[in-house]
């Protein structure tokens, strides 16, 4: 922001939201999609500067969906009134299934409410309902961990906090886009599905509740597993045998993404033997996340994120 802008700002707000390590679960169960969210120790961050204009919106260039997010909020409150200068920051890569994109869209409906003083006539299911007018949508701006129908936003459950977790997230490098997967037509396979989607969200709906880590980490290894049948990892087989060597409880997906995890009880000890293992072992890797499960939610403040382990 240049000193002429900064002179000409009548009001400016932050907020943070947290990103993924892929989904704990994802699927279709009686005719509906759902998701169970990851969060994970990684923010985007967006910072909104008003100014008084005329409805314009100022963004990043790399970060449409984000300045489409602000132009949606500035209509729903119906102020054509005000200019938006926004910024984005945060160490999520794209493309990956780390809810990057849901992240900034989410983080830039809420830090434009908040610069608006019109935050509590905007709850975080109505943040989602925006956010999926761009695009389907991680469940990351809901509390907690949160189970959302991430095409049409017809279920958000929060189904409760997380016990203490670690995720090892391992990018083998790649991108899926979220529009060009979801335009794919899979609701056969996911039919014949139903019966692992509805076991694996009932061990991680019973795991959250009991404070269970190994049952949650069950029902995401046994949808991740299942998911090969909508989009094939090749790297799964190698990552379940490492993880059941260096202690790991089981793994995620990111199933409309290339990321995958591996899941821990909360031991930075036990998670950085596994990461140098993964160095060692896996090939193709090309860069390691080491990060704490998190609760979702709009955070009015900067986060700090996880340690990023580069590949050698």
């Amino acid at each position: 922001m240049t000193t002429a802008e900064s002179a000409r700002t009548i009001a400016q707000a932050s907020a943070s939201v947290p990103g993924s390590c892929g989904e704990l679960a994802q699927g279709m169960i009686d005719g509906e999609y759902f998701l169970v969210s990851c969060p994970v120790d990684m923010y985007s961050t967006a910072t909104v500067y008003l100014s008084n204009g005329r409805g314009r919106v100022d963004a990043p260039p790399d970060a449409p969906k984000s300045r489409r997010a602000v132009e949606l909020t500035l209509a729903h409150f119906g102020r054509f009134d005000v200019d938006v200068s926004l910024t984005l920051s945060g160490p999520l890569p794209r493309g990956k299934g780390m809810a990057s994109s849901t992240a900034d869209i989410s983080a830039s409906i809420a830090a434009t409410i908040a610069a608006l003083g019109e935050e509590s006539a905007m709850p975080p299911g109505e943040i989602a309902r925006i956010a999926l007018l761009i695009e389907p949508s991680d469940g990351v701006m809901l509390p907690g961990l949160a189970r959302f129908d991430h095409r049409q936003g017809r279920v958000a459950d929060t189904l409760g906090t997380p016990p203490p977790m670690r995720v090892v997230a391992l990018d083998f490098g790649g991108a899926v886009d979220t529009l060009d997967f979801n335009s794919v037509n899979r609701e056969d396979t996911l039919r014949r599905l139903q019966p692992t989607f509805e076991e694996a969200l009932d061990l991680i709906t019973h795991g959250i509740e009991r404070g269970r880590a190994d049952e949650i980490a069950s029902g995401a290894t046994l949808s991740a597993v299942s998911n090969q049948k909508l989009l094939h990892k090749p790297q799964l087989d190698a990552v379940l045998r490492l993880s059941d060597d260096v202690g790991a409880l089981g793994v995620n997906a990111a199933h409309s993404g290339t990321v995958l995890g591996m899941l821990f009880e909360d031991d930075p000890e036990l998670t950085q033997f596994a990461v140098s293992r993964a160095l060692s072992e896996l090939p193709g890797l090309k860069q390691i996340y080491d990060c704490r499960l998190v609760e979702g939610g709009i955070f009015p403040r900067d986060k700090k994120s996880s340690k990023i382990q580069e590949t050698r």
